[in-house]
């Protein structure tokens, strides 16, 4: 809740600008992130009992790293700023924003030794105090002009109070040795998963490289806005929804009739879920966008809908791919992953022509073109991942395909209605809650008409009367 108040408020006093200069810094920072790291958190988490060696020479090895690659990337900040059409205010943004890397460096192997003993208290109060902070500083920053300084200093201050404050509530310190071999043991490893996380980070960022290369840092301000808004709320129901289905997947999955039932009703619940909540949200994009920002964002609005439509099918994919991994099948979810991130590439080759296109009334047209591209790549992956899911588990695609249906066909019909009411208000406030008002009864209203089974159950979970979906 905070991350979003603090995102609103940054959002209505920043310009589009400073929000494109700071999503062109991201771009490479994510990258290096993924460099410090070297996948050894996964593999420290892997090993049963890894020594305090182990925990010491990772350390040192994440600092190491994070320091030669933030004077590398120091060093390179005027020729980032110039694949971003020149800006030289990329410059000193970078700079200082690179420092993160040694920053969130220092909190990796605190991190990983809470996660490792289960004991995510602490991780969890790091992570608020440090948005408390970073959140106050951002706001007042952003108050008082400093522009994209803001979002800067927010970032930095969250990752520095994090650190500060694992480090201070840790006994644990490190030895002053570093064990190559140590290293070299958890290299194997590693490297496959700092490959894996490689593909997801290329598949999230590559646009955002091209889009400020083609369309500068507004062009770039308006695409970062709607992404971080959409992926707030994909991310959030992939994660609450389909994280917790892979322990019920895997209990079953030597009885292959129960392992399809499971996968049905899991089906059923995430098209429950998704489709009123993605699809609501795309149609009620605009009273939101307006009554969080105002007008100031509205080109970014249509690539939010686009983004939310996208959403969808990534949260299905996840939950086919916990199906895969459920069953073993753990060579087939790499060569779906080898093939979405193949079929995005297309799509944007496809479109890098179109993405600088532009006109008076639609200043981000080719963002629009490049999205639609990814949206075709996305819709292509599911499919496959659906088949795949299929044959593995020896069941039948149109029983998916009929589990989805309905909360599907009742989210379009009700959608109108909604939208129809709610025109009848002009306060963009006003508006959202008329539309809200009119959506969730019609919803749990129809399903409850149809005697839906997924509904029951959920409502039964919430008031206490069952104790699981």
């Amino acid at each position: 809740m905070l991350y979003a108040v603090t995102g609103i408020v940054l959002a209505r006093e920043l310009s589009e600008e400073a929000f494109g200069l700071v999503g062109a810094v991201l771009v490479f920072q994510a990258f290096a992130s993924l460099l410090v790291d070297s996948g050894f958190s996964y593999a420290l988490l892997q090993r049963q009992r890894p020594s305090r060696l182990d925990y010491s020479s990772v350390l040192w090895f994440n600092l190491g790293v994070a320091t030669l690659l933030y004077v590398v990337l120091y060093f390179s900040a005027p020729l980032i700023a110039d694949w971003f059409r020149g800006d030289e205010r990329i410059i000193p943004l970078a700079r200082v924003m690179f420092l993160g890397l040694i920053l969130n460096a220092s909190a990796i192997v605190q991190t990983n030794r809470l996660m490792k003993a289960m004991d995510v208290r602490m991780v969890a109060a790091s992570n608020f105090i440090g948005l408390t902070l970073g959140s106050m500083v951002g706001i007042w920053m952003a108050l008082t002009g400093f522009g994209a300084w803001a979002i800067v200093a927010q970032t930095l201050i969250i990752a520095a109070v994090k650190s500060l404050v694992l480090w201070t509530t840790s006994r644990w310190r490190p030895l002053w040795r570093f064990s190559a071999a140590s290293i070299r043991s958890f290299f194997g490893i590693g490297s496959r998963m700092m490959f894996t996380s490689f593909l997801n980070t290329l598949f999230l960022n590559i646009y955002s490289f091209f889009i400020g290369n083609r369309c500068g840092m507004v062009g770039l301000g308006y695409y970062t806005q709607s992404d971080k808004w959409s992926k707030m709320g994909v991310t959030s129901i992939t994660q609450t929804l389909t994280s917790s289905f892979l322990p019920s997947l895997s209990a079953v999955q030597d009885d292959r009739e129960r392992f399809n039932n499971v996968a049905s009703k899991m089906n059923r619940f995430t098209s429950y879920v998704v489709f009123p909540a993605l699809l609501g949200l795309m149609a009620m994009a605009t009273p939101i966008f307006h009554t969080l920002f105002g007008t100031k964002w509205d080109p970014s609005i249509f690539l939010f809908q686009l983004l939310l439509f996208r959403g969808i099918f990534v949260v299905f994919t996840t939950l086919y791919t916990n199906c895969l991994l459920a069953l073993g099948h753990a060579g087939s979810i790499v060569r779906l992953e080898i093939l979405r991130d193949a079929a995005a590439l297309v799509a944007l080759a496809i479109t890098f022509p179109y993405i600088g296109a532009e006109t008076e009334a639609d200043p981000v047209l080719g963002i629009r073109i490049l999205l639609w591209g990814q949206v075709a790549a996305t819709v292509l992956t599911w499919a496959a991942t659906l088949v795949v899911t299929v044959r593995a588990a020896h069941g039948k695609l149109l029983r998916y395909v009929a589990d989805m249906l309905p909360y599907f066909a009742l989210t379009a019909v009700i959608i109108p209605v909604m939208i129809y009411a709610g025109s009848f208000v002009a306060a963009p406030w006003l508006r959202l809650t008329v539309e809200t008002l009119v959506a969730v009864p019609l919803y749990l209203g129809a399903n409850f008409l149809l005697r839906s089974k997924i509904q029951r159950e959920v409502l039964g979970f919430i008031t206490g009367k069952t104790t699981k979906l």
